[in-house]
Parts: C-alpha cells; sequence; structure tokens
C-alpha cells in the first residue's frame, strides 16, 4: 500500500482504489472516477451507503482537506474511452421533464377539485394533448370533461376514436382511485390529495 500525504502532488490512475482520510478523521475508500492535479480534487465512487448493490455512492473529495491519503491498488493500464453521450435523447428527456412539470403545475391551480387535479396528471401521463379551459379538461381540442370529472361528464362526439378512448381513461383511473381509496380506509389513512396555488387555470 502505497501512502502520501495530501500536499504532494500526486497522480491518481481511474480505477484505483484509493483510501483519503479527511480532517475530520473520516475514512473514504474508493475507486478513482477522475483526478484534477491543479485543483486537488478528487473524484471516488464507493459502495451505496444504503447497501443497494445496484447503487454507488460518489465522493468528491478537496485533497487540501485530506490529512492522508493511501493507494491500496493500483491500476496503470489505460482505461477504455467513455461512451458517447446521446445529446438528441438527453433533450428530448428534460423537455419531457420540463413539459410534465409544467403541466403539474397547471393541474395544481387552485379551484379545481382534487379528483381534477388527479384526472388531469393520469391524463397527461399518457396524452400530451390535454390543457385547462376554466375549469375544464379538454383533450385533443375535441373531448371535454367538466366538474365533477365523472364518465357522465365527457362531452364530445361519442363516436369518436377519441372520445372512446378519454372514456377508458377515466373508466380506468376512477377503478384505480376507487381502488386506493379502498387501500387508504383499510390502513386507517386517507387519499392523497394535491394542494393548490392562488390561481385559476387559464
Amino acid at each position: 500500500m502505497r501512502q502520501n500525504m495530501a500536499g504532494v502532488n500526486e497522480c491518481f490512475s481511474i480505477g484505483s482504489i484509493v483510501v483519503c482520510k479527511t480532517c475530520y478523521n473520516k475514512e473514504i475508500e474508493g475507486e478513482v472516477l477522475a483526478f484534477d492535479p491543479q485543483t486537488k480534487m478528487l473524484i471516488l465512487k464507493c459502495p451505496a451507503s444504503n447497501g443497494r448493490p445496484t447503487l454507488n455512492d460518489v465522493h468528491i473529495v478537496n485533497l487540501a482537506l485530506v490529512s492522508d491519503v493511501a493507494v491500496k491498488k493500483e491500476v496503470n493500464s489505460v482505461p477504455e474511452a467513455p461512451q458517447s453521450l446521446n445529446l438528441q435523447r438527453l433533450n428530448t428527456r428534460v423537455r419531457n421533464q420540463v413539459e410534465e412539470k409544467r403541466r403539474l403545475v397547471t393541474s395544481l391551480a387552485a379551484g379545481v377539485s382534487p379528483e381534477g387535479q388527479r384526472l388531469f396528471l393520469a391524463i397527461s401521463r399518457t396524452i400530451s394533448e390535454v390543457a385547462w379551459q376554466g375549469h375544464n379538461i379538454v383533450v385533443f381540442d375535441q373531448v371535454t370533461i367538466t366538474p365533477p370529472y365523472k364518465l357522465e361528464n365527457i362531452k364530445g362526439n361519442t363516436e369518436s376514436k377519441a372520445f372512446m378512448h378519454i372514456r377508458k381513461v377515466v373508466e380506468k383511473h376512477q377503478k384505480d382511485q376507487a381502488a386506493a381509496d379502498a387501500v387508504a380506509q383499510g390502513s386507517g389513512g386517507s387519499a392523497p390529495v394535491a394542494t393548490g396555488a392562488t390561481s385559476s387555470p387559464q
């Protein structure tokens, strides 16, 4: 085991196993993911603190605040080049997440009942063309669901595919909600209720 004080200008190869003792006498042991000799920042991958084998903790260690460093296992082989990032997929994921948050904020607007909020979220998980029109939920610009958001409150062309599809979505949501309410009542709790903001949906 090779030991060095933190003040030594050391280089750590990726994949090596390093143990650091912090100024609080806490030991951090892990695999080197990256090291910047100029800033003396060391990134270590360690076993997950929650014990799950599929996860890892990542520590960013400032060697200026470390009293001792020990290399338990040094790797001298050249690491494989990292896989290139699929930027298009990442951008799509970001846009989807932003859109999901926007729908969530919209659905939590004041004046809409908790049932309306839950139904709106349930529809928006699979259909992007859903919006508020006052207190009404409008889907595909063809189907409107009015309070109190039951099957009989679905308005539109009853022969259209959009109407029949939305009816199935609402029916499934009601069954799932009834089952969730039954479980909550059986456990002595209550079903979750979304809270509202101060403005009405546009």
